[in-house]
């Protein structure tokens, strides 16, 4: 049960951080990922990784919507710093060549 509802386009304030959220279902059904726009940053959770995904295998994972979250993401600016949930930061734009072929192909990478 979470603690806070993140709904798509909801914003979350704290102090003078104002996080835009982004629905991006893959790992879970409720996964998101939350954006400062004005800080260029992206915290990706476990959707986005540096050169990898979070797991799709689990329950309430979805390689398909995984997919689709992804090419959302890499429509982003290139230039955002990439906060996952787990190992080191990356932006858009590192990730970019591999989340591409993830939209052309419609599928992840095994």
């Amino acid at each position: 049960m979470p603690a806070v509802e993140l709904q798509e386009g909801g914003e979350i304030r704290f102090g003078s951080y104002r996080l835009e959220v982004l629905h991006t279902p893959g790992h879970t059904e409720g996964s998101v990922c939350l954006l400062d726009r004005e800080s260029g940053r992206l915290y990706s959770g476990d959707t986005l990784f540096n050169g990898s995904f979070g797991r799709v295998d689990l329950p309430g994972g979805s390689a398909e919507a995984m997919v689709a979250s992804l090419d959302r993401l890499g429509q982003l600016d290139p230039t955002l710093t990439v906060l996952p949930g787990h190992g080191p930061t990356t932006t858009i734009g590192r990730e970019q060549a591999w989340l591409e072929w993830v939209a052309r192909e419609g599928r992840l990478p095994t």
